[in-house]
């Protein structure tokens, strides 16, 4: 039985069915060092400390996106930045509450561990974010690449679909991964260990990597490569025909919007990958280590945070009336009233 005070250690377990019994195979991950021990308690308060900051910035970029008018405009991006602070608000929860050692005992005790200390509540909402950032892209491209067709076509009640599918999938994916792989033994949360084969584990591991990361990528370089080559054509065009104010105008609003969205998504491939690289890599490493409770994991984590915490700031920087609302919040600052995008 494992101590109370001592380093929860979480291992792999592999579970064959055989006709008459289930066997399981236990490979345990060495005695943790203290100093390990340290340095994974300092990115855990790393952790809490990113979701506050998250949640404070998120919240920030939202009231800007209301008071300027935009949530209405740009449905998807209002819904990303709803994400981004919901899954900062988990953040705290669950990295607060793993500070701490608790005795998971009775249903109670199972719900805590399914819930919170497994994170499944935190990735419910992350993963619909990695979803609904595909729409974002999507959009995006259908209206400018396919402009005419958008304006005609594309309806609310679609971008609403939209988002309902991307908080839909993020809930099925994990619901159906973790009740199948986590439970409470000797009164430690072991999550994300019971897998019925080795094959199983690397299977969802791929799965994983490939959906929620390269095809991201993949959208994000198809899309906004087609959107470029179809706005560059656009400013030779209209320079050529000598377009009036009120066209360059809306087509310098339309390119703001698109640098915008290609810095979030760069910043997002950059920042996403260490903790999709944890997930699939350590497992060759050291199976032992593909748990959500050792110091890679959470250095990892702090680098997928960072990305949605500096989200807001990139807005912030990048989208003129976002940028406006702030700076009317900044005390003695006059700004010069600009069009909304």
């Amino acid at each position: 039985m494992t101590d109370r005070n001592s380093v929860e250690h979480l291992s792999i377990v592999v579970t064959t069915q055989t006709t008459d019994d289930v066997t399981q195979t236990t490979a345990d991950n060495a005695s943790t060092s203290s100093s390990s021990h340290g340095i994974q308690f300092y990115f855990q308060c790393a952790v809490v400390v990113i979701g506050i900051v998250g949640t404070a910035a998120n919240a920030l970029i939202l009231y800007a996106l209301v008071a300027s008018k935009q949530h209405n405009k740009h449905v998807l991006i209002f819904y990303q930045n709803v994400l981004d602070l919901v899954s900062s608000v988990f953040l705290i929860i669950t990295a607060s509450a793993k500070l701490y050692y608790f005795y998971s005992t009775g249903t109670d005790g199972y719900w805590l561990c399914v819930l919170i200390k497994s994170e499944y509540i935190n990735w419910v909402v992350i993963l619909a974010s990695k979803i609904n950032l595909i729409f974002v892209t999507v959009e995006r491209y259908l209206k400018v690449v396919y402009a005419v067709w958008s304006k005609k076509k594309l309806r609310n009640w679609m971008l609403y679909l939209a988002m309902a599918f991307a908080l839909i999938s993020g809930f099925a994916h994990m619901t159906g991964t973790i009740f199948a792989t986590t439970k409470v033994v000797d009164g430690v949360c072991k999550a994300y260990v019971f897998w019925k084969s080795f094959a199983s584990l690397i299977a969802y591991r791929i799965f994983h990597f490939l959906y929620f990361y390269v095809i991201i990528l993949i959208t994000f370089i198809f899309c906004y490569g087609r959107i470029l080559v179809v706005i560059r054509r656009q400013a030779r065009a209209m320079a050529s025909h000598g377009s009036t104010s009120g066209q360059i105008q809306s087509q310098q609003m339309q390119i703001n919007v698109i640098k915008t969205m290609i810095f979030v998504s760069a910043f997002f491939a950059v920042c996403d990958l260490p903790v999709n690289l944890h997930f699939l890599f350590i497992l060759i490493i050291d199976p032992a280590l593909t748990s959500v409770n050792n110091a890679l994991y959470y250095a990892a984590m702090f680098m997928s945070f960072l990305y949605i915490c500096a989200n807001p700031f990139i807005y912030a920087t990048k989208f003129d009336p976002v940028r406006n609302i702030l700076q009317k919040l900044i005390p003695c600052r006059k700004t010069s009233v600009q069009p909304n995008q």
